[in-house]
C-alpha cells in the first residue's frame, strides 16, 4: 500500500511542476510571481518523498536542486515585495 501512496504523491508532484511550467509557456503566469516558485516548490517536496521510496540518486539531486532554486525564487520574491512596501 505505500507504495501505491508514494506513487500517487509522486505523481501530484509531476503534476504540479508540469502545470507550473505549462501556465509559464502560456504566459498565463509570471516567474516573478509567487505562485510559480510555489508550484515548483510543492511539486518537487512531492517528488523526492516518492523518491524516498523509489530511489534513484539523479532525480533526487535534481529534486533537491529545484527545491533549492523554488526557494531563491521566494526569496527573491518576499525582498523584491517588501522593497515595493517600504518605496511606497
Amino acid at each position: 500500500m505505500t507504495d501505491y501512496y508514494s506513487n500517487f504523491i509522486g505523481i501530484v508532484g509531476v503534476s504540479l511542476v508540469l502545470l507550473a511550467y505549462f501556465l509559464l509557456q502560456t504566459n498565463t503566469i509570471s516567474n516573478k510571481e509567487i505562485g510559480f516558485s510555489l508550484l515548483n516548490l510543492l511539486g518537487a517536496i512531492l517528488i523526492l518523498y516518492s523518491l524516498l521510496y523509489h530511489w534513484n540518486l539523479a532525480s533526487v539531486i535534481i529534486e533537491i536542486a529545484w527545491i533549492i532554486i523554488s526557494i531563491q525564487g521566494l526569496i527573491t520574491y518576499y525582498i523584491n515585495s517588501r522593497s515595493k512596501t517600504t518605496s511606497t
